[in-house]
């Protein structure tokens, strides 16, 4: 009689009943009457238990190792005294399907980097890792679901460039053919470009690259960037406005769906933020910091991590509000085509969104009028020559429109509260990791 597979987190349904698990071995009790062992599939563990009769059964449980992939069909019987659902399996047999060897390359106790060297076995044997990722599946459907239902159209943008975009920093060159390629650092001029050809609202998820030999928690070479650049709008508030009840949206799934996984295995709660989410201008940051002592010297115009920490726990101090916007950046730390406002040319219509101190989004009303464009180009000393297939886009009737740019890994560190990006992605890239 063939058994189909039983998820272990189902096993309760069929007490009484012959069943087949199929999972990796979690853990050997082999003791001198009975045999334990511990099964794990993605849904949860179930103890299989043998009374030893020197049968071939005996024999095959015995030769198993931590982390084998192994097919058992038994019997699903109640067991109050077993701490795993007061349920265990009688087996009648056991298919080894792969043998692991021995000694395992990690335990619990390895560090950061040798997990990441063997991250496959890392997510396998850490429940809490297996639902980041599902906790990621729900966050990218629902913001989907948003950005569909606010009429928007999902793009895909080439990776490969001929010339290195925006001021050529931070690009990774490769061979192409008899010449050069770049990988993309953002989707940002494709995503103007399709703007420009008529599509009101874009929205890309997809990788982004950047040479930046950056060596911190927040910092990867190559991402997952959620992009989204909206036509005929009024103003930079109508993109931020998208953004929060975007965020709002997709938080609210993942609570609901995730909420309770999430407290127990990451100890944090989901907070489904309200909206408008309270925005503050640059030039206030500056004010609210430095009344409380910090200094911003030697930073340009910009905030420090610990800026952006201590204007957060401000923010959330006064407003209860984990989320907070800054507006109105320094022309010279943003990219020339940010437009400026009429009434302060010195700073930029353009916005980052800090969750719990972390800058998670960049974001801007664009320069859409072509004279405007090469006047701010200039003025930065960019060369024109690379960037004319861009600035073509902007000659023939491009409509006002801007965007923002997130980082995916980030919005998933803040909301699980983990240390570092390399915990939030499956593969990490950064400077000194290409592998595996």
């Amino acid at each position: 009689m063939i058994h189909s597979r039983v998820h272990v987190s189902d096993l309760r349904e069929h007490v009484g009943s012959t069943v087949t698990v199929c999972g990796w071995v979690n853990a050997l009790r082999l003791q001198r009457k009975m045999q334990f062992v511990i099964v794990r599939d993605n849904t949860g563990m179930a103890q299989v238990t043998h009374k030893r009769d020197d049968g071939l059964l005996e024999e095959q449980l015995e030769a198993l190792t931590p982390e084998s992939a192994i097919k058992i069909t038994g019997r699903v019987v109640d067991a109050a005294q077993v701490k795993l659902g007061g349920l265990e399996i009688v087996p009648e047999a056991v298919e080894v399907l792969n043998l692991a060897a021995t000694p395992l390359p990690i335990d619990e106790h390895t560090g950061m980097e040798q997990r990441l060297d063997w991250r496959f076995m890392d997510v396998r044997r850490r429940p809490a890792t297996q639902l980041m990722f599902a906790v990621q599946t729900t966050l990218e459907q629902a913001m989907r679901e948003y950005a569909y239902a606010q009429g928007a159209t999902e793009m895909h943008t080439p990776k490969l460039m001929g010339t290195a975009s925006e001021s050529g920093a931070e690009v990774f060159k490769l061979g192409y053919f008899d010449r050069s390629a770049y990988l993309a650092q953002s989707p940002q001029f494709y995503k103007q470009m399709a703007i420009s050809a008529g599509i009101d609202k874009v929205f890309e998820i997809g990788p982004v690259f950047r040479a930046e030999p950056s060596f911190t928690s927040r910092h990867a070479t190559e991402f997952t960037g959620v992009d989204v650049e909206l036509a005929w709008i009024d103003g930079v508030e109508d993109v931020m406005a998208f953004e929060e009840q975007m965020l709002a949206h997709a938080i609210a799934k993942v609570a609901e769906a995730h909420g309770e996984a999430i407290s127990e295995h990451f100890g944090v709660e989901v907070t489904v933020p309200t909206t408008p989410f309270p925005r503050i201008t640059m030039a206030e940051a500056h004010e609210i910091l430095r009344k409380g002592g910090w200094d911003p010297s030697g930073i340009k115009e910009d905030l420090d991590p610990e800026g952006e920490r201590s204007i957060s726990a401000h923010i959330q101090h006064v407003t209860g509000h984990e989320f907070v916007f800054i507006t109105r950046y320094p022309v010279s730390i943003r990219p020339f085509y940010h437009m400026r406002p009429a009434d302060d040319p010195s700073v930029t219509l353009s916005f980052d969104l800090l969750w719990k101190g972390l800058e998670v989004t960049t974001g801007a009303q664009r320069e859409h009028r072509y004279d405007m464009l090469l006047k701010q180009a200039a003025e930065k000393n960019m060369s024109l020559e690379p960037m004319q297939d861009y600035l073509n886009a902007f000659r023939f009737g491009c409509p006002p429109h801007g965007g923002l740019g997130m980082g995916l890994g980030r919005v998933l560190m803040v909301m699980l509260g983990l240390d570092s990006i390399r915990e939030a992605t499956f593969l990490f890239r950064g400077p000194n990791r290409l592998t595996p």
